[in-house]
């Protein structure tokens, strides 16, 4: 606050002025202390009006003497100059009351933090102007132009060997079926059946999945022309979670050079749905929490928790 004040304000004035402040109220607390006692301690009407007069007399002219006194340090103390960096916020540090209003602390900290912030900012600016890019740039674009771009080879696989994998995973889950077909071309749809518990579609770009929706064992999972409904959800609040994990399930599950390890390790974590309906939740122990059944299975150790209790 010292910082703040000594721009164009004389300290020692100040000080004396918050003094004459002081000694101004102590008088008028004077003044009104002597109309309250009023004519005391005089045997006779004429002495008690006498000595009230004088002591109130007394009293108005301290209160004139302190009042002229402080008129007379106000015009000492100055103005804060007005290129002050926080400008009128900077009259905040004024308020005595810190603890229940901090604003001018928070003030001066900002100020101070977009200081640095733009000091910083400047010094990465030139070292970055100083690394030109232009010339890798070019470099990259010719030599980009000279090679032919490169097929990935991972997307574009065989028909056969994605139906040699979905095959082998079929077998691996007595209790999973899984129908292939490929209404759109090569890219094959899957429509696995997990018990009596639910049915899952499960749309695949080569042996990359790119979309599941899960739906109840009874549900229509068919359009009217007969192809499968990959749109629609479906109509139970259970599988639409169960359809949000899934999803969540394909980024967790991600190895590009690997795709049939991330088939298979899908279809091992959705196998664990089978016991949707049977399991309590590993954390509170119960079956149903707001009505649902734990819906959440653990990527690593496929146990069974609530949506709010995996966390």
């Amino acid at each position: 606050m010292a910082d703040v004040l000594s721009v164009g304000v004389n300290l020692e004035a100040f000080a004396q002025a918050i003094s004459a402040i002081q000694a101004l109220r102590s008088s008028v607390s004077r003044v009104f202390d002597c109309l309250k006692d009023g004519m005391r301690n005089k045997e006779t009407l004429e002495g008690r009006e006498k000595a009230f007069i004088a002591h109130f007399q007394d009293n108005l002219q301290s209160v004139n003497r302190d009042l002229n006194e402080l008129e007379r340090l106000s015009n000492l103390v100055g103005k804060p100059s007005e290129n002050h960096p926080l400008h009128n916020s900077g009259l905040l540090s004024l308020d005595p009351v810190q603890d229940k209003t901090p604003l001018y602390s928070q003030l001066l900290q900002a100020y101070k933090w977009s200081n640095k912030l733009q000091y910083h900012a400047g010094l990465a600016s030139g070292l970055l102007n100083q690394q030109s890019l232009k010339r890798s740039a070019n470099q990259m674009g010719v030599s980009a132009k000279r090679r032919p771009k490169a097929q990935p080879t991972t997307l574009v696989l065989p028909p056969q060997y994605v139906d040699d994998v979905i095959s082998r995973i079929d077998r691996m889950f007595p209790e999973m079926s899984i129908h292939l077909s490929r209404p759109n071309g090569t890219s094959a749809m899957l429509l696995v059946t997990l018990g009596k518990v639910l049915k899952v579609i499960v749309v695949m770009r080569s042996l990359f999945i790119d979309r599941t929706i899960v739906k109840g064992y009874n549900e229509n999972v068919y359009t009217e022309d007969g192809k499968l409904d990959i749109w629609s959800k479906s109509n139970y609040q259970v599988f639409q979670k169960v359809t949000d994990h899934a999803t969540t399930a394909l980024l967790h599950y991600q190895l590009p050079q690997m795709p049939d390890v991330v088939v298979r390790s899908f279809m091992t974590w959705l196998r664990s749905y089978i016991k949707l309906f049977q399991a309590p939740c590993q954390r509170c122990g119960k079956f149903l929490q707001d009505g649902l059944p734990p819906t959440w299975r653990d990527f690593r150790t496929l146990e069974a928790f609530h949506d709010t209790c995996r966390q």
